[in-house]
């Protein structure tokens, strides 16, 4: 049965001279919308839609046109870059020294055609990639657990910022990698994509200060889940009363989840693919929880600083450099900070990234060698610290500090 739908026609500027501002020069066809009854199948769809979807094939075959001949340059190019990351890390495994010709040192191509249209036909979807709400949901129906939310933000980053210093995690550190990922005024729930919106459309799974992934959580549940488990115990049997009966159910899930996560090899795509489960999306919402969630986030951080200490760094990672290693993986992140300065000035970001990561990623980009790259992370998060947020964590660890 057919329905009803609305379509706007969108202005046209093709052949327009140069307009100098909207006041002075208006679009050439004043938008109007206009109702068309939507065919079950295109041979049945009225004049006007036919026209839009004739002009939709035409923007489509030139957008596939130029993008063949991008991939032409583009996919060598990635495959470059894959090659040698691979054969880095096989030096890097053998004590061997990195030189300029261990990266690709041309800059990734740029796709400069015109940009994929909307199928006018398409139905709008959801997005696949779940968020909050989804997360808890999971939780809830794959094991019975609801994370228990801070009564205020202030309370959840006191309990990240004692659990964090306790660590070795410098107060400076921790405020200005959740400057630079949660947009400097975060919450515990913020997730990729609404960092300035909470209604935004999310770009991925990242959530909490520190913007873990699913595969983040499932990886740090399957290494330390028996250790998060043990924390729990010990202040299950220092609490009394609702406090310790809340404790101890959240033991008894917990244990169900390291369980979960514990159900494949401890492998980065065994990690994705399990995270991408019903119940790994469940999973993800522990990051969420008073007590869970700041263990998580940071394990992330610590996990960091002892792969580089066991490599052999012994010098106190900057917030940036910390944060490579955050944003690019252990080992991408490592090769940055022992890049020597001569390399950090010319060698292409793009060499740390997957090809799909970086064309997401318009900082990395735009920032497109080592140096610019850390100077430009570094130069967010003193920015973005001076918010209302960042500065609440800061006086949460001096609150840790003056006990």
């Amino acid at each position: 049965m057919a329905r009803r739908i609305f379509f706007r026609r969108r202005p046209i500027s093709r052949g327009v001279g140069v307009c100098l501002g909207l006041a002075l020069c208006g679009p050439v066809f004043a938008p109007t919308a206009f109702a068309v009854d939507a065919p079950a199948t295109e041979g049945d769809a009225p004049a006007p839609l036919k026209m839009h979807l004739d002009e939709y094939r035409e923007l489509l075959a030139t957008h596939n046109r130029a993008w063949e001949e991008y991939e032409k340059i583009a996919a060598p190019y990635w495959q470059s870059v894959t090659e040698k990351r691979s054969r880095r890390r096989t030096k890097m495994a053998n004590g061997l020294t990195l030189t300029e010709a261990d990266y690709v040192m041309e800059q990734p191509p740029a796709f400069n055609g015109p940009p994929k249209p909307e199928n006018p036909l398409a139905p709008k979807t959801k997005s696949p990639i779940p968020d909050v709400q989804e997360f808890l949901a999971a939780a809830k129906a794959e094991f019975d657990f609801e994370p228990e939310r801070p009564q205020s933000e202030v309370a959840f980053k006191r309990a990240y910022a004692q659990f964090a210093a306790a660590r070795g995690i410098e107060a400076k550190v921790a405020v200005k990698i959740y400057a630079f990922e949660a947009g400097g005024d975060g919450q515990h729930d913020i997730q990729a994509g609404r960092e300035h919106d909470p209604k935004g459309k999310v770009i991925s799974t990242a959530l909490g200060y520190n913007q873990l992934l699913t595969t983040n959580t499932i990886g740090l549940l399957a290494e330390a889940g028996s250790e998060f488990v043990g924390t729990l115990k010990e202040r299950a049997a220092n609490a009394e009363g609702a406090r310790r009966q809340a404790l101890e159910s959240k033991i008894a899930n917990l244990r169900k989840m390291v369980a979960f996560a514990r159900t494949v090899p401890n492998d980065w795509n065994a990690h994705g693919r399990l995270a991408s489960t019903p119940k790994g999306i469940g999973v993800h919402a522990l990051n969420l929880d008073i007590d869970i969630g700041p263990m998580l986030q940071t394990r992330k951080l610590t996990n960091s600083i002892n792969f580089a200490k066991a490599k052999g760094y012994e010098a106190t990672l900057t917030a940036a450099e910390l944060e490579m290693m955050n944003l690019t993986g252990d080992g991408n992140g490592f090769d940055m900070l022992t890049m020597p300065p001569i390399l950090r000035e010319i060698v292409p970001t793009s060499n740390f990234f997957q090809r799909g990561g970086y064309e997401r990623n318009p900082v990395a980009a735009r920032n497109n060698t080592v140096s610019k790259l850390l100077a430009a992370t570094d130069e967010k998060m003193e920015r973005e610290m001076r918010k209302q947020g960042a500065q609440d964590l800061a006086a949460a660890f001096d609150a840790v500090t003056l006990r």
